[in-house]
C-alpha cells in the first residue's frame, strides 16, 4: 500500500467526502502523453478502480496558445490505449463562465483588482522569497474601478498584455506562488473549443483547484512541483467559500536517457530529430505504443515503480525489462534475418523440401505450431558464421557443427567469396539422423542458429532502435550544451533482411519474437508491398 492509498482509507474510514473517491487525469492538450503522464493515469483511474470510485478526464484548456484539437484526441486514444476510461469528460473551459464570475466575486470583496504593470515591473515587485514584495501601485483600485476595467478587458477593449487580474493574497509571504498571483491575462487568440467568444483566459493556478471543486473531485493528484502551489490552491478554494478538494503530491517519473519536458520533446520533432510525435524512439505513449510496447508492460512497469514522497530516476532497463516479461508471454515466434548470407547443405535432395513443426509460442500452449519448409538452400544472419572464428565463438565456422533450430545438425565445409573478398555463399553438409525430436538425435552441439528457407521468404525493412540519448541525464548538459547536443546519432539504422512468408499487414500479429533477435511489431508504414518492422526491445537486457 502506498502513501496516497493510506489517506484514502483514512479518509474512508473517517467518512470524510461521504466516503467516496473521485479522481480525475487533467492533462493541457499542448503536446502528446509521454511515460510520465502513464503513471499518472494509471494512478488515478487505477485508485478510482481500487476504490469503486469516479475518475474525471479533464482537459486544462486555460491557453489557447499551445494547445489543439490534435491533442485532445491523442491525449483521449493514449488512456483508452492504456486501458481505461474516464467516467465523465471536461474542459476547464467548461467552466469559464463559473470562473468569471467568482473573479468578480473577488472583486467585489476586495480580494481582485485589475494591474497595468508590465510583466517585468509584476516581476521585481514581487521580489524574492526571504524579503516582502512591494505592492502594486494598482492594488488599492475601488471596487469599481476594477470591476469596469475587467468588464472592459473581457469586451476586448485593452491590448493583449496591457492588463492582468490579480489576486490580493499576501505580499509578505515566503511562497512567491501567494504574492498576488494572476488569476486572467488578456490573450486574442483563438480557442480550439469556444473560438473567439473569449480574449481574457484565467490562469492554471485560478482555473485548476476550483474546475476539481466543481467536479466534487475528492483526492487532487499532482507531482511534487505542485507541491509549492497547494497553499494557493487551498487560499481560492477557502475564500470562494467553495467546496474544497484535498490536493496530494507524489513524486513523477524520471528516467535516464530520457527526456520529459514537452517543451523539449515538442523541439525535437520539430527540428526533425525524430519523425513526430509517435516516433518509436519518444517516450510519447504513442511512440511507445508504435515501438511496439503493450499497455499491459506499462501498467505493470506504473506498479513496479511504485509511488513516492521524493524524486528519484528509475533506470530505463526496469521499463524494457516489464516489457520483454509480457512481450515473451503473447508474442508469436517467427524466423526473420536480418544480415542474410546464403547457405546451401550439399548433400540435401535437390528437389526436396520437408515441412518442420515450429512453435508459436512456448509460453502459450493455445498458440499453437506452424510449419516452416526447409530445403536445400537456406539463409542464416551473417554474424552467425566466422571464417577464422576463435575459441570463444561457438556459432558456425570451417568444420564446426551447429544445429539449425527445428532443424538437423549442419557442418561447415567451405564458403564461396566474390572478387571483394565478401562472402556469397555458405556450403555445409546435414546428418539426416538430427532431424530435432528423433529419438537418436542425440548428438550436442555448442550452438543452435535460426534461418529460413530461401523459397519461403519475403522481404522487410526493418527498423533497429537504440536509446535516443548517448547520457543518462541529458538534461543536465555541460556548459554552453543543451540536451540536443546529446541526440543519438545511431539512435535508428535499418536493416534490409528476410522473414518467413505468409505475413501480410492485414494478417500480422500485435507481436513478434524474430527469435534469437529480439520482440518486433509492424510499423504503420508497412504496405501490402513493402512490410515495415520496429525492434521494440531485444530478447536480453
Amino acid at each position: 500500500m502506498n502513501f496516497i492509498e493510506e489517506i484514502i482509507e483514512e479518509d474512508l474510514k473517517n467518512g470524510k467526502n461521504c466516503a467516496r473517491v473521485h479522481t480525475r487525469f487533467p492533462p493541457e492538450p499542448n503536446g502528446y502523453l509521454h511515460i510520465g503522464h502513464a503513471k499518472s493515469i494509471c494512478l488515478n483511474f487505477g485508485l478510482a478502480k481500487k476504490y469503486n470510485g469516479l475518475c474525471n478526464l479533464r482537459f486544462d484548456d486555460t491557453n489557447p496558445t499551445k494547445e489543439d484539437v490534435e491533442y485532445v484526441d491523442s491525449i483521449k486514444e493514449d488512456i483508452q490505449w492504456l486501458g481505461f476510461q474516464w467516467t465523465s469528460e471536461h474542459y476547464a473551459s467548461d467552466y469559464f463562465e463559473q470562473l468569471y464570475a467568482w473573479a468578480e466575486w473577488m472583486i467585489e470583496r476586495g480580494l481582485a483588482y485589475v494591474d497595468d504593470s508590465t510583466q517585468e515591473e509584476i516581476s521585481c515587485e514581487r521580489g524574492v522569497p526571504t524579503q516582502p514584495g512591494i505592492e502594486s501601485k494598482y492594488r488599492n483600485r475601488s471596487v469599481e474601478e476594477n470591476l469596469d476595467l475587467f468588464r472592459r478587458m473581457r469586451a476586448g477593449e485593452f491590448l493583449e498584455g496591457s492588463r492582468v487580474l490579480r489576486a490580493k493574497a499576501d505580499m509578505a509571504s515566503p511562497n512567491m506562488h501567494m504574492r498576488d498571483p494572476i488569476m486572467y491575462r488578456i490573450l486574442f487568440a483563438e480557442h480550439h473549443r469556444t473560438g473567439n467568444k473569449w480574449c481574457i483566459y484565467p490562469m492554471y493556478d485560478y482555473a485548476h483547484g476550483q474546475s476539481d471543486s466543481i467536479e466534487g473531485i475528492t483526492h487532487s493528484l499532482c507531482t511534487l512541483e505542485f507541491e509549492i502551489h497547494r497553499p494557493l490552491y487551498d487560499w481560492f478554494c477557502k475564500v470562494l467559500e467553495i467546496y474544497h478538494p484535498q490536493q496530494i503530491e507524489f513524486a513523477r517519473l524520471n528516467l535516464n536517457y530520457t527526456i520529459m519536458s514537452k517543451r523539449k520533446l515538442l523541439q525535437l520533432v520539430e527540428e526533425k530529430y525524430v519523425m513526430g510525435w509517435d516516433d518509436p524512439r519518444m517516450p510519447t505513449i504513442s511512440g511507445l505504443r508504435r515501438r511496439g510496447y503493450s499497455p499491459e508492460a506499462i501498467r505493470n512497469f506504473s506498479e513496479t515503480i511504485g509511488i513516492a514522497k521524493r524524486e528519484n530516476v528509475i533506470d530505463v532497463s526496469l521499463l524494457e525489462f516489464c516489457v520483454r516479461e509480457h512481450l515473451n508471454k503473447v508474442a508469436i515466434r517467427t524466423m526473420a534475418v536480418l544480415d542474410p548470407v546464403k547457405l546451401i547443405i550439399d548433400n540435401y535432395p535437390e528437389s526436396e523440401t520437408e515441412m518442420l513443426q515450429a512453435i508459436n509460442n512456448p509460453e502459450d500452449p493455445e498458440a499453437g505450431v506452424r510449419e516452416i519448409p526447409f530445403g536445400k538452400v537456406l539463409y542464416i544472419e551473417r554474424a552467425d558464421f566466422k571464417e577464422d572464428a576463435d575459441k570463444n565463438f561457438f556459432r558456425l565456422t570451417i568444420d564446426r557443427e551447429v544445429r539449425l533450430k527445428y532443424a538437423y545438425i549442419i557442418k561447415c565445409t567451405h564458403v564461396v567469396k566474390d572478387d571483394s573478398g565478401n562472402i556469397t555463399e555458405i556450403h555445409c553438409t546435414y546428418d539426416p539422423e538430427t532431424k530435432s525430436g528423433m529419438a537418436q538425435s542425440n548428438r550436442k552441439v555448442k550452438a543452435t542458429i535460426h534461418w529460413i528457407s530461401e523459397n519461403y521468404t519475403q522481404p522487410a525493412e526493418i527498423r533497429l532502435f537504440e536509446r535516443l540519448f548517448t547520457v543518462p541525464e541529458p538534461d543536465n548538459a555541460e556548459e554552453g550544451k543543451t540536451f540536443l547536443d546529446y541526440v543519438n546519432p545511431n539512435s535508428l539504422t535499418v536493416a534490409h533482411g528476410l522473414i518467413e512468408r505468409g505475413i501480410t499487414k492485414e494478417n500480422a500479429a500485435k507481436y513478434y519474437q524474430f527469435e534469437r533477435t529480439g520482440y518486433f511489431c509492424m510499423d504503420k508504414d508497412a504496405t501490402d508491398n513493402k512490410l515495415v518492422f520496429n525492434k521494440t526491445v531485444g530478447l536480453k537486457q
